[in-house]
This record gives structure tokens, sequence and C-alpha cells, in this order.
């Protein structure tokens, strides 16, 4: 009949027209001339500013405290550079095993623990440790000035500089075994 000829006939616009929009909207979302041009991230080597073997850039950082740490007043100590965020599973993972050990674990030597929150308001770096319960000293690099001066991007980033203020470590990311030689790491430096 004629009623359902038409009713058939005016779908098959309307599905032509889904399908383009659909199109555009994919297109939009997920085409940039970056994803042509480059198809994979930055590589961690080429984001890393400091490596392993040269002097860490001095810094001084705010506490969730109020107090300063300035790097170069812990000359002396094995220092512990940690940079994360709240929103960082990876980071949230790492920092979850570091009270017990390496806090504790490395209690009363001449070693500090430093992580740095990287780009974070101070109310969100409080409402993170109210949960989490965390009591250890954190610094807060709201504007990222600390971070640029170490790297450009990807974190958990863990700096280990020994007694000299000499980096001899260099960690991204996180995993068992980047965590088992982190501290293996830190225990060599502290018996030097």
């Amino acid at each position: 009949t004629m009623a359902k000829r038409l009713q058939k006939k005016s779908y098959a616009p309307l599905a032509g027209m889904i399908v383009l929009v659909s199109a555009l909207i994919a297109l939009l979302f997920f085409w940039t001339p970056e994803t042509t041009a480059q198809t994979s991230q930055p590589s961690v080597e080429s984001t890393t500013i400091v490596k392993e073997g040269a002097q860490a850039p001095n810094f001084t950082v705010e506490m969730f405290d109020g107090t300063k740490v300035t790097l170069s007043d812990l000359k002396g100590k094995v220092v512990l550079v940690n940079f994360w965020a709240t929103w960082c599973p990876p980071c949230r993972n790492e920092l979850a095993r570091v009270e017990k050990e390496i806090i504790e674990k490395f209690k009363g030597q001449e070693f500090v623990f430093l992580p740095i929150s990287r780009g974070e308001s101070k109310e969100t770096v409080a409402k993170f440790r109210e949960k989490m319960g965390y009591t250890f000293p954190m610094g807060l690099d709201t504007t990222q000035s600390i971070f640029k001066k170490y790297a450009t991007n990807y974190i958990p980033r863990n700096f280990l500089v020994d007694r000299d203020g000499k980096v001899v470590l260099v960690s991204v990311g996180y995993d068992d075994e980047e965590f088992a030689a982190l501290v293996k790491k830190i225990e060599e430096q502290i018996k030097k």
C-alpha cells in the first residue's frame, strides 16, 4: 500500500543522516592533525630533563603544613623526590606502599622522602590526605614549576638524589619491579 511505502522511504534518509552525523562526530573527536602526524606519545626518555648522573636542580617547595623545604638544604642526606597527583592510579598505588616500605623502613637514617603533588591545589591534596589517612609531609607544586625543571610529562616519577645532590636513579611509572629497584637503590645510597 501507499502508506507502507511512504513509511519505508521516510526512514532511509533519516538512517543516512544518522550515519553521516555519527561519522562527522567521530571525525571531530578522534581526528586531530597531531594524530595523523605522530601516532605515539612522546617517549619517557624525551620527556625526562634531568638524567641519572646530573646534579639535581635546586628548588624550594611549600609543604602541605605551610613550611618550606629547599633541596640544597638537604645535602648530606639521601633524598627521594617523588612527583605524583591524586588523579593518577599508579601514583596512588605507589604512595600506598611508601609509608611502610620506605618512610618507616628508613626512619632515623639520613634519608628524606619528598613527595610533591604536581599541579594540584592544596584543597585537592587535603581531601586526598584525609581520605587516605596520610600524615607524612607532602610538597605542593601547584604551577608545576618544580616538575618542569625535571620533566615535561608522565607521573609517577622518582628522582633519587645522593648526599652530594647528584641524581643516581630516575624511574617513571609504577610496578612491583620498579618499586623494589627503588628501595634497593635507597638502601645502597644510605650505606655509602
